[in-house]
């Protein structure tokens, strides 16, 4: 982890990519219900606010533990997210 500011931008990044990917699935799926996919935006954004949250907390005993526990959450909830969107189709 090189700094903070990269470990932000992954988070926008990643999960922003997983709206995007989302939006794109309605407007290719338009004859069906939009309620599932709208849940997994709602869970992307709950999702980088609880991170960006953990980035600013500046009470970690052991910072590199700490990014790493953060940038390790991002991977497993990115994945998880991911997953509910190939399930859409």
């Amino acid at each position: 982890m090189a700094n903070i500011r990269d470990l932000k931008k992954d988070i926008n990044f990643v999960l922003g990519d997983i709206i995007e990917a989302v939006y794109v699935w309605e407007y290719a799926n338009t004859d069906k219900d939009t309620k599932k996919s709208e849940a997994i935006i709602d869970e992307a954004i709950e999702t980088f606010d609880g991170l960006i949250t953990r980035v600013n907390d500046r009470s970690a005993e052991d910072k590199k533990a700490h990014f790493k526990a953060i940038n390790s959450d991002l991977e497993t909830k990115g994945r998880a997210l991911i997953e509910k969107l190939n399930k859409l189709s």
